[in-house]
């Protein structure tokens, strides 16, 4: 994944790390009007005119949130940014800015980082930001990718996590699970391999799931749908660690509860297949498995007609009070009580 042998490779102390970073910055142009000086001096400089400044920051580190086994370089540099967008889109805000900082070890050379690069510039163009910064080391192991992403709103426009009331439907764009069961497909795949190198995966079946793994996508279109739609979002997270993990969020710092419905959860097609195969339940998928970078928002009960039929949103459930607590209704409509048993960057193995 990281060279081919045989070809001649160029070495990261060749060029230093200022050649390097003027090496793999050179072909990223500046794209938004309030980059008035990017990357090439101490600092970059932005104009925030009279808007809310919007900051946020994402580490991935190798063998933690990535295996370069199945994860190409292109796609992990694409989806370093995406993580990072998704959160700005979360406020309800456009990002226009990001900064790239990563420790690489020496088993990469320039080529490997070119790869990485030509992703990340790839999420640049596709999404209007331009990369303004950042820096780069050495690392006694692998890599390390550190990207914060800049973006901005009108003060009226901001969406907090805090602002469910009750009554209020809970909302989520797209669907629901693909992403980790893609990574179980590729963790098979892998293992497969380890056993029988010479084998040749037939993936057809999973494109989706892979993609939505190794190639997702911030929904930045979702901001301004909303406001196209006369809505805005009480509250709003993006779904990165889980369903019923980004729910806890809102319901806590809302001092809400929720109830939400088994019938209701967006699941793909692919999805559903890939469970039956795994023998994994669908709905502990959807709820636990993190990842989607979907939007999960709340908007009140007189948004009802606006939100309804929409092909870009699934009314998944409703805000209680906060004495209900967070509850799943099933498909035999029973209620059971919500975990969050979404990713925890800091629980042990």
């Amino acid at each position: 994944m990281l060279e081919d042998k045989n070809t001649q490779k160029t070495s990261l102390a060749e060029l230093g790390e200022f050649g390097l970073i003027n090496h793999i910055t050179q072909y990223f142009k500046v794209q938004n009007s309030s980059t008035i000086k990017a990357v090439g001096d101490d600092a970059a400089v932005l104009d925030a005119s009279d808007k809310q400044t919007l900051v946020t920051t994402d580490l991935l580190i190798e063998g933690v949130h990535f295996d370069l086994s199945y994860m190409p370089l292109k796609h992990l540099g694409y989806k370093a940014v995406m993580v990072n967008l998704s959160d700005v889109y979360a406020m309800n805000g456009v990002a226009e800015q990001i900064t790239v900082s990563i420790a690489v070890s020496n088993r990469f050379p320039l080529e490997a980082i070119e790869e990485l690069y030509s992703g990340i510039q790839l999420a640049c163009e596709s999404y209007n930001v331009d990369l303004v910064g950042g820096d780069t080391t050495s690392s006694t192991k692998g890599i390390l990718i550190s990207v914060t992403a800049i973006g901005k709103a009108e003060k009226e426009d901001v969406v907090y996590r805090d602002g469910a009331k009750e009554t209020d439907l809970i909302v989520v764009s797209g669907d629901l699970g693909a992403a980790y069961l893609g990574l179980q497909v590729l963790e098979r795949e892998k293992q497969v391999f380890k056993v029988d190198p010479n084998n040749q995966p037939d993936l057809d079946n999973y494109t989706y799931l892979i993609q939505r793994q190794l190639k997702p996508e911030a929904r930045k279109d979702i901001p301004g749908l909303l406001k196209e739609m006369e809505i805005k979002p009480t509250s709003m997270i993006d779904i990165s660690d889980g369903l019923s993990s980004e729910l806890f969020h809102i319901c806590t710092q809302s001092k809400v509860g929720c109830k939400i419905y088994e019938d209701k959860l967006p699941l793909d097609p692919q999805v559903i297949s890939a469970c039956e195969e795994f023998e994994l339940d669908s709905t502990m998928v959807a709820l636990s498995g993190g990842e989607d970078y979907e939007l999960l928002f709340t908007v009140p009960i007189a948004d009802f007609d606006k939100i309804k039929g929409n092909p870009h949103f699934s009314i998944i459930g409703h805000v209680t009070a906060e004495n209900q607590g967070l509850n799943l209704v099933t498909r035999a409509s029973q209620e059971i009580e919500l975990k969050a048993q979404g990713w925890n960057a800091l629980k042990n193995e």
